[in-house]
């Protein structure tokens, strides 16, 4: 009466379809209620799973010409470092892998500068020169964010902990968890 024979696999959906069976309903429905299209429904769905409890929080430079976004959670674990840039700067940041970062725009509007060791990579805009992310040197495989050029609205708590960067190597060795922040 048609149809593949008993045992034979199906043949997957073309690319891009996709049958969503009884869920097809709740899918449309979805769609219409947040105004988004079948792939930002798609991203919204997969960063939920794939992130957890973590929230997107997006923010930028003072002038808007960089823009980011980040997952991280809602309660930050921000560092108040005395190093001497960070303590010129006022430069308090919390941690996250590379993998929850996405810079929206502003790559060219970016300059960066480096000193001693030259593995920290402080990126500010050349037009406002905020630095709202770098490269840490803690953390070559992640990005310290400036809690503060986040936007309103997604920050439930921030725990701030001071680290001792004018005795860098000592405090960064003796630190239980810096390291692994940075790690998805």
């Amino acid at each position: 009466a048609g149809g593949a024979p008993a045992g034979a696999k199906a043949e997957p959906p073309e690319p891009g379809l996709i049958d969503l069976g009884e869920q097809s309903g709740r899918w449309a429905a979805f769609q219409e209620r947040h105004g988004l299209s079948c792939e930002e429904t798609a991203r919204l769905l997969l960063d939920t799973y794939e992130y957890g409890r973590l929230v997107k929080h997006t923010g930028g430079c003072h002038c808007g010409a960089v823009r980011f976004e980040v997952w991280a959670s809602a309660d930050l674990h921000v560092f108040n470092c005395n190093c001497s840039i960070c303590t010129k700067k006022q430069n308090r940041h919390f941690i996250v892998p590379a993998s929850r970062f996405k810079l929206l725009k502003g790559a060219d509007n970016l300059t960066t500068y480096t000193f001693n060791t030259h593995r920290a990579q402080h990126t500010f805009c050349k037009t406002c020169g905020v630095q709202s992310f770098y490269t840490p040197r803690s953390n070559p495989d992640g990005y310290g964010i400036a809690p503060h050029c986040l936007d309103d609205g997604t920050v439930q708590t921030i725990i701030t902990e001071d680290i001792n960067g004018k005795e860098w190597e000592k405090a960064v060795g003796e630190h239980k968890t810096i390291r692994e922040m940075s790690k998805p």
